[in-house]
């Protein structure tokens, strides 16, 4: 078969890629929702106020300068600039530990993931390919190669295997039907190619045989490349006056084009096969065909009127760390499922012995069984939903099985390393590329790269994002609770007619500067242990939900209850004027603000948690400190401000007004504990 363009394999696979669709990510359509309604709110609060103050006969030109301030503090301008450096603080966190994402966005992405499909290897195992057995129709035998100093040791078996025809045969067609290459520089291995073709000729040199000899007496001529539809790999050499063609593949196809092995030797190799893939083992079968000269081989060269050789059985450990981060995912409510071209039994044990799967669960799935998502009946979806071990699948099902789980409304992330992999990557939310064995194309495509291809990695890198969508989260309930806080202080008192504790520089200085240092240095924190505790959040639900809004409002009356509480004493318990009161409103509306961040801890404990762990909280406190300090000491600020000198008694009314809210918040918050 042949096909030029887009009906070729390569075409084929850049058409799916085209036509995978990435959607905005979840944190990009919740801000955007965030900011509609924020749009609404504002409208609506700064309306009323104008129309309450013209009710009332106060001065319309103070009014509208006034309406426009409350306007621009009800929208928290700082939001994006925070998000925007939480989300690339978290990125340089995430380089720390090997993984490079190329979005921003896809840094809170992780932090969704619920579904994760995987590879098995160099993902869940160690990538450290070996020939471990060698399996020939008469001989068996378990092996170890040392390519450094050229010795193959039997381990248990045929002691006289290494001396036979077949095996030398076989060692030489697993040379010739390989694309990798391997060579020694000063000492120093070089590996270029899939693993299990470069531990095919550290194999071969092993047994005492040169790699490069053996291509140089039969040169390339043709290759037929391994597919998911065939499985197998086939070339084509010239050796004096023959052509050689080598194939390997999966035993059962490869014995199915041999007729060189009559039934019962095929079935028994089959069951030899299925064992050692039960075994953790990737198998192997190799087979090849001679033929003159005078008859030249067609584009089938590979197909049939094989002679069979044997099987390979290649040992991939599993990695130590796999374990406890498969655990964690558990314990965080990530359903990890393995998705892997090897074979079903190998797959199978590699899930059991890393603990992807329970004890004595056995269901797992072929290419065979999967069918297109429109034709799935209600039973087959729940049982494909249910399955964590998928086996022999094509990029198109790769494709159709992101899109289910999409469709269920999970988060989906997809590691992949090769060509074929790029349509899955691109369609996932959250696509991850294999750093050092993927290719250049799965790399361009995804969304992250994993520089040391493991699995913990992955894991870490949701750890991240869930801390950093957290972040966030208590960035906008800091700036919307300040926020609503200005308001509610000037709309209540407009209500309560006890004239205008706030003018409106002081209200955008407030707005501009006191809340937003504390407000980068939440988006900033480092850790929350209790996250990966949880189970992922609901990708539906806003990033703002009702809980939070009643929260959000709690917060403000707090605080507004005690800065109102203060002008109220001030100007007509103490007797200041409307300007000192002005000046003390503004210092204890700032202080309050800058308290409040100790109101946004999810561990137990106030005193010692991710907020007083965050040592740029503390910073941003000093800062912000420093600079209310200068506003009274600097004259050129007096005037703009509007500051009036302060005595003892209003500094403690003030420390009163920014302690007050934190106990009455704490009060509440442990209240609510023990009612539930």
């Amino acid at each position: 078969m042949t096909g030029i363009g887009q009906q070729t394999e390569l075409g084929k696979i850049a058409t799916m890629v085209e036509e995978a669709k990435r959607s905005a990510t979840p944190l990009e359509e919740k801000l955007d929702a965030l900011a509609k309604v924020l749009i609404w709110v504002t409208v609506g609060l700064a309306t009323l106020f104008l129309v309450v103050g013209l009710i009332r006969g106060q001065e319309p030109l103070r009014l509208i300068e006034t309406a426009l301030a409350l306007a621009i503090a009800a929208i928290p301008e700082g939001m994006s600039v925070v998000a925007t450096i939480a989300l690339a603080y978290g990125m340089l966190r995430l380089a720390d530990k090997k993984v490079i994402v190329k979005r921003l966005s896809a840094v809170e992405t992780l932090g969704g993931t619920n579904v994760i499909f995987t590879d098995k290897t160099g993902t869940l195992t160690q990538n450290r390919i070996e020939v471990n057995r060698v399996q020939l129709p008469d001989l068996s035998a378990e092996i170890q190669a040392d390519a450094a100093i050229r010795k193959l040791q039997i381990v248990e078996g045929d002691s006289s295997i290494a001396d036979s025809e077949t095996f030398q045969k076989l060692v030489q067609i697993g040379v010739l039907c390989n694309n990798a290459d391997y060579d020694v520089v000063e000492g120093t291995a070089k590996e270029v190619g899939d693993p299990v073709e470069v531990s095919l000729l550290k194999f071969a040199i092993a047994a005492g045989q040169n790699p490069d000899e053996i291509n140089r007496d039969y040169p390339r001529k043709a290759e037929k490349a391994f597919s998911s539809d065939t499985r197998i790999m086939g070339t084509l050499h010239e050796h004096e006056n023959r052509y050689v063609v080598a194939v390997k593949g999966a035993a059962e196809e490869v014995m199915k084009r041999s007729t060189s092995i009559d039934e019962a030797v095929r079935k028994a190799q089959y069951d030899i096969s299925e064992k050692m893939a039960a075994n953790g083992l990737r198998t192997l079968a190799f087979a090849y065909r001679e033929l003159e000269k005078t008859s030249p081989p067609g584009d089938d060269f590979a197909e049939a009127d094989l002679t069979y050789l044997g099987l390979i059985g290649f040992l991939d450990p599993p990695r130590t760390e796999v374990t406890p981060s498969l655990e964690s995912c558990r314990r965080a409510g990530i359903k990890v499922i393995m998705v892997t071209g090897d074979h079903p039994a190998t797959a199978l044990t590699i899930a059991s012995k890393v603990g992807l799967i329970e004890p004595g669960e056995e269901l797992v799935m072929t290419g065979k069984d999967l069918k297109p998502i429109d034709q799935l009946t209600v039973g087959e979806k729940e049982k494909l939903m249910a399955c964590r071990v998928f086996a022999r699948v094509s990029p198109a099902q790769k494709l159709d099985m992101i899109d289910l789980y999409q469709q269920e409304g999970d988060i989906v992330g997809m590691t992949g390393d090769g060509v074929n992999d790029a349509p899955a990557l691109k369609k996932s939310d959250i696509g991850i590329a294999m750093g050092l064995r993927g290719t250049q194309v799965a790399a361009e495509t995804a969304d992250m790269v994993l520089k040391d291809d493991s699995f913990s990695s992955i894991v870490a890198a949701i750890a991240q994002g869930r801390v950093i969508f957290e972040n966030i989260r208590k960035f906008v309930l800091f700036l919307l609770s300040c926020n609503l806080s200005e308001i509610f202080v000037v709309t209540f008192a407009g209500f309560l007619n006890v004239g205008t504790p706030l003018l409106p520089l002081q209200i955008l200085f407030i707005n501009i500067v006191t809340d937003v240092f504390p407000a980068l240095a939440l988006g900033v924190g480092r850790e929350n242990a209790s996250l990966m505790e949880q189970p992922p959040r609901d990708p539906k639900t806003p990033i703002m939900d009702t809980r939070d809004w009643r929260t959000v409002v709690l917060y403000a009356l707090a605080m507004t209850a005690a800065v109102l509480g203060t002008f109220i004493i001030g100007t007509q318990q103490l007797g200041l004027s409307q300007d000192e009161g002005n000046n003390l409103t503004f210092y204890a509306l700032s202080f309050a603000q800058l308290m409040h961040v100790f109101n946004l801890h999810s561990e137990k404990s106030f005193w010692v948690n991710e907020i007083t762990r965050n040592r740029y909280i503390w910073y941003a406190l000093l800062l912000c400190l420093a600079i209310l300090a200068i506003t009274y000491y600097v004259p050129f600020l007096h005037a703009v401000l509007n500051i009036q000198p302060m005595t003892t008694t209003e500094l403690g009314l003030i420390v009163a007004a920014g302690v007050a809210p934190v106990i009455l918040t704490q009060l509440v918050r442990v209240a609510t504990k023990a009612m539930n």
